[in-house]
């Protein structure tokens, strides 16, 4: 009998215990999600100002989130990740590229983010989204994003919004005064769209080009428009932008130097033959045959992205490699031509301190590969492998020997003005472009420890 008891007592008492855990689980996640909405309530009370900014003055004071963004402290400074803190990002486009990039833009603190895309997940996506599991498919990717998210930096102040971006949509998702605006959108007529408004409106934009059906992740850049090639997206994007609306460039893109390795899947119905994609599609203009993905690439893509967003909203200054199509015998035949030059203008080459990989270094690096009177890309591809016979590298001062911070890359037509020219007279007569020559020329004297 008292055994009875007792085994009553303890089956009672276990019993008790369950229940009291589980309703203390309930009540602790309860109070997570009051607590989570209090925060996410409170920094957007908080973070609002007349002009919809983000301030995060006290946010980096905050014990857990110092210690969750330590290492861009450490990396930044305090005061520059203060700045990313406070920014405020729009993402347009979320699947493999968008997804990436708005996860690392989260992980390193940015203050406020604004969700874009009106597709769902699908199983097909999982291979290259960044947070998407099985159970979000058939879920908006800009809500699937939004709540991955609020259990990673619930700080935060995110928006999403299940729409189209178009000319009806522009105000909702472009107002507010973003510090940037990334374009992850695949279809033409989109993307111009977005990328004309960001020029109209005076905002930052960095466009994701084609990701799809390439493997080689060394081969992908960020530089101007212009010089993006091996890219259909691209150069249709291009076309349409200086036919329609007149821009020439100056919106910075991260594409591939890789060709494609495959093509667009041929369309198939559900019959099983071959029909017209165009019959199929539920939203006009957006493609309906399938790109072949290796995963991979898209996220490295978003990566770059969010890399270039970062560090231009926290001041740091990055020199991206610059996109030239030389090869070493360019380079020779340019080490080559500077010593002839040499001899021809001063009568000995005596004075030649640069050697072939240091002429690709100034060639390369600091003239990107054109006059130093361009700003701007004018031949790209093959026309910059063309352009190599009408460049050469002369002395900027011609008192001082030939170093690697005293040569300029100039054509041919270009050289003899310069050298009848003193510094003195560029000076007073160009002084934008001697300020931009002698800014590069120090950059040489810095990177190689002048």
């Amino acid at each position: 009998m008292e055994r009875c008891k007792c085994l009553a007592l303890v089956g009672g008492g276990a019993l008790l215990g369950s229940i009291s855990t589980i309703f203390l689980l309930k009540l602790l996640q309860t109070q997570k999600s009051v607590f989570s909405s209090f925060i996410i309530g409170s920094n957007t009370f908080c973070n609002l100002t007349k002009s919809d900014k983000v301030v995060s003055d006290d946010r980096l004071k905050d014990e857990i989130v110092s210690e969750h963004l330590t290492r861009n402290i450490q990396f930044f400074g305090f005061e520059s990740q203060q700045k990313v803190s406070a920014s405020y990002v729009v993402v347009i486009g979320l699947g493999g590229v968008g997804s990436h990039a708005a996860s690392m833009l989260l992980r390193s603190g940015i203050g406020k983010l604004l969700l874009v895309d009106f597709d769902q997940v699908s199983l097909s996506s999982l291979n290259r989204h960044a947070v998407a599991t099985r159970a979000d498919v058939g879920i908006p990717k800009a809500q699937c994003l939004k709540e991955h998210f609020l259990s990673i930096f619930p700080e935060c102040q995110i928006d999403a919004k299940v729409i189209l971006y178009d000319s009806s949509t522009e105000e909702e998702i472009l107002s507010g005064h973003p510090d940037f605006v990334l374009d992850c959108i695949d279809n033409i007529d989109t993307k111009v769209a977005l990328l004309a408004a960001c020029v109209r409106r005076g905002l930052k934009v960095l466009s994701a080009t084609g990701a799809g059906a390439r493997a080689d992740p060394t081969r992908i850049r960020i530089a101007d428009l212009r010089e993006s090639t091996n890219d259909p997206l691209s150069r249709s994007v291009r076309h349409r932008l200086r036919k329609d609306h007149g821009i020439e460039g100056g919106i910075p893109v991260v594409f591939s130097l890789e060709k494609p390795k495959v093509k667009l899947l041929p369309f198939k119905a559900p019959s099983g033959e071959e029909e017209n994609p165009s019959d199929y599609q539920i939203v006009p203009g957006f493609r309906v045959r399938i790109i072949p993905v290796l995963g991979t690439i898209p996220a490295i893509f978003g990566q770059v992205m969010a890399s270039y967003v970062l560090t231009d909203l926290a001041g740091l200054h990055v020199q991206t490699e610059p996109v030239v199509n030389f090869d070493m015998d360019h380079y020779h035949i340019l080490h080559q031509r500077l010593i002839e030059h040499e001899e021809s203008m001063y009568g000995t080459a005596m004075q030649v301190q640069v050697d072939v990989e240091e002429v690709m270094y100034i060639a390369k690096e600091l003239w990107h590969g054109r006059s130093a009177r361009e700003q701007i890309a004018k031949d790209v591809g093959r026309g910059m492998w063309r352009s190599i016979n009408e460049l050469m590298l002369v002395r900027w001062d011609c008192t001082k020997p030939a170093s690697i911070s005293n040569l300029i890359l100039l054509k041919f037509k270009e050289v003899d003005e310069h050298e009848s020219r003193t510094l003195d007279d560029i000076q007073e007569k160009e002084p934008e472009f001697y300020s931009r020559v002698t800014t590069v020329l120090k950059r040489a004297e810095n990177d190689f420890g002048l």
